[in-house]
């Protein structure tokens, strides 16, 4: 799928509140239902391309051909709102088992109820968590040392440079840090009047995937700290991260002739994304973005590698923001035991995994698939397998109100970047305060 890690992901957070009212989720199986016996589930997912949706009956039916008195009635193309309803009321019709797209309600899942804590069905099955999933997947599926979702497949960011554009620059390989960046982008930028031939890369916010948490990603921030406040305005990663960002933006042209710039390029999605074109020359993105990039049949070679890094952390290049999507059980489901056998069996069978992963073309989310030699892929897609199973990647955390944090911190990126917030030190802990308020309201 084109990302399971939508920016719309953020606009969603906000409609978790459904869940505030949710039922009391049992720990581990609540139910008593017999798998040996015939009994069907009703499973929900959020795919809806015809290329994806196939990919999940063909799972779906690997499962049953393996559980041949469990029945799966799939349910597709569902979003976060329609689910929380559902799980909210229950009902003969509703989720046995879910999958989201949104990783940043993991933590409004977790602590209303409404999915169950996978840990005693993990520990009764003897499959360890921390050892069968990349570390930062094993993170963002649980909250408050409830693990109430399990990964199912992954996104990996990365990122993409014009191998030709490189060259006509005399540039041999890509940036490894964030200096080695700095330079490579100005050298790749062209300008034209108060325009731009070619951009090198495409800083602001409101660019493509280029949001404060993939950026911050890089620098390994702690977003709370043992409290479980914000730690925005004490953590130097955050304001390495926010500099950062700002010294590109001024280095390329300024806020308003990037943002001038951008309204002319195509989408995020479509055949014209700016990379894709030429017009943009370095591209911070998701393992998707390659497969489309090729379909786009750009008249240059793509080159894939990881994102910079700080100078400082030079010893960690090769690590990457990483996040995906969650598979769970309904705490109102009356066939927890039926239902943790599918949630089991696609995120945890590697073969299973596997397939699903060839079908999707997203980041396999168990180490074994992650070196699986039956995955099928480009040479270059390898370099966000890399990512995805680097104990240095990092994600954002669960919250108890999803993901509003991040949401709040990105909205004061975009006063940053542009100018109207000039005091990066007071906004940091303007922006930590006004977190730390919104918590303390959704508890």
């Amino acid at each position: 799928m084109p990302g399971i890690s939508r920016k719309v992901a953020l606009a969603a957070a906000s409609s978790v509140a459904l869940l505030a009212t949710a039922c009391t989720g049992q720990s581990g199986s609540g139910t008593s239902d017999d798998t040996s016996k015939d009994t069907t589930i009703n499973f929900w997912h959020a795919w809806s391309a015809p290329a994806e949706v196939k990919a999940v009956k063909s799972l779906v039916a690997g499962f049953e051909k393996a559980h041949p008195t469990i029945h799966v009635n799939v349910v597709g193309n569902m979003t976060d709102d329609k689910m929380n309803q559902a799980l909210r009321t229950g009902g003969a019709k509703a989720p046995d088992v879910i999958s989201s797209f949104t990783t940043n309600n993991v933590g409004k899942f977790c602590s209303s109820g409404a999915l169950v804590d996978l840990n005693p069905l993990f520990e009764k099955s003897g499959i360890d968590p921390g050892k069968t999933f990349p570390k930062a997947m094993n993170e963002y599926t649980q909250f408050d040392g409830n693990r109430c979702s399990v990964p199912l497949l992954g996104d990996a960011y990365g990122l993409y440079y014009n191998k030709t554009a490189f060259e006509k620059a005399g540039i041999q390989t890509p940036p490894k840090t964030w200096s080695e960046f700095e330079t490579d982008a100005k050298k790749l930028t062209i300008s034209d009047g108060d325009s731009y031939k070619q951009l090198g890369f495409m800083p602001n916010y409101h660019g493509w995937e280029t949001t404060t948490e993939h950026y911050l990603g890089q620098f390994s921030p702690t977003y709370f700290d043992s409290s479980g406040k914000s730690n925005l305005a004490k953590d130097p990663a955050f304001q390495a991260g926010f500099t950062l960002q700002k010294k590109l933006v001024d280095e390329l042209g300024g806020y308003q002739r990037l943002e001038k710039y951008r309204s002319t390029l195509g989408d995020e999605w479509g055949p014209k994304h700016p990379f894709q074109t030429g017009q943009v020359a370095m591209q911070l993105d998701g393992e998707w973005r390659l497969g489309m990039a090729l379909d786009a049949k750009p008249d240059f070679e793509i080159g894939v590698a990881p994102l910079p890094v700080p100078d400082d952390q030079a010893d960690q290049y090769g690590k990457g923001y990483i996040t995906g999507t969650i598979a769970g059980i309904a705490a109102t489901s009356k066939k927890q035991n039926a239902a943790w056998e599918l949630v089991k069996y696609m995120t945890t069978d590697t073969d299973a995994v596997v397939a699903f992963s060839n079908a999707i073309h997203n980041v396999p989310s168990t180490l074994a698939a992650l070196k699986s030699p039956d995955l099928k892929y480009d040479p270059r897609f390898k370099t966000f397998l890399d990512i995805a199973a680097n104990p240095n990647s990092t994600t954002s955390p669960a919250s108890v109100n999803g993901g509003v944090y991040l949401a709040t911190i990105q909205n004061f990126g975009y006063e940053y970047e542009s100018g109207k917030a000039k005091d990066l030190e007071a906004g940091l802990a303007s922006t930590a305060k006004q977190i730390d308020t919104d918590i303390a309201q959704a508890k």
